[in-house]
């Protein structure tokens, strides 16, 4: 088995008046991202991650913000898109783990049905998907609730012949 693990990472801006959508799950908060997609930027670091793994480059080379079939699209269906690409390289996905960074809205609470949609999404167990939430302690632009930074790993697993 050829096991090969990948890094993503992604920020979006927060804005008044937007909607707050992560890991496929509307937050209820006064700020949401900035985005061409729906801009849950926690899918599109674990898409990254995934894509990493694989060689498969990253998600704005397959979802460009610059083609209007991307306009507010459900980032779980992108993801959902990558896994068919893995799938398709032979790859499976072994576990996904993933750090929100955000000083507000509160994450933890979201965490348990994040975890449950991202697991649907890419076809593993729930307890495949580790996601963790933390504030920067009132540094940093997200500490200053400006954006939202998310970094992810994903470990994938090849079986080979070799």
């Amino acid at each position: 088995m050829k096991i090969r693990v990948g890094f993503g990472y992604d920020v979006h801006a927060l804005a008044e008046g937007e909607s707050l959508v992560l890991g496929g799950v509307d937050i209820d908060h006064s700020k949401g991202t900035v985005a061409h997609s729906d801009g849950d930027v926690l899918i599109h670091a674990i898409c990254d991650a995934l894509l990493g793994a694989a060689a498969l480059r990253d998600i704005g080379f397959h979802f460009p913000d610059t083609d209007p079939e991307y306009k507010g699209a459900d980032s779980c269906l992108l993801l959902s898109r990558v896994v068919e690409l893995l799938t398709e390289k032979g790859f499976s996905i072994g576990n996904v783990d993933a750090t929100i960074a955000a000083q507000k809205p509160k994450i933890n609470p979201y965490i348990p049905e994040m975890q449950r949609q991202l697991a649907d999404v890419m076809g593993v167990p729930a307890g495949d998907v580790s996601l963790k939430a933390s504030t920067t302690e009132k540094l940093g632009f997200e500490g200053r609730e400006e954006g939202m930074t998310v970094y992810a790993v994903a470990l994938i697993e090849k079986m080979t012949n070799e």
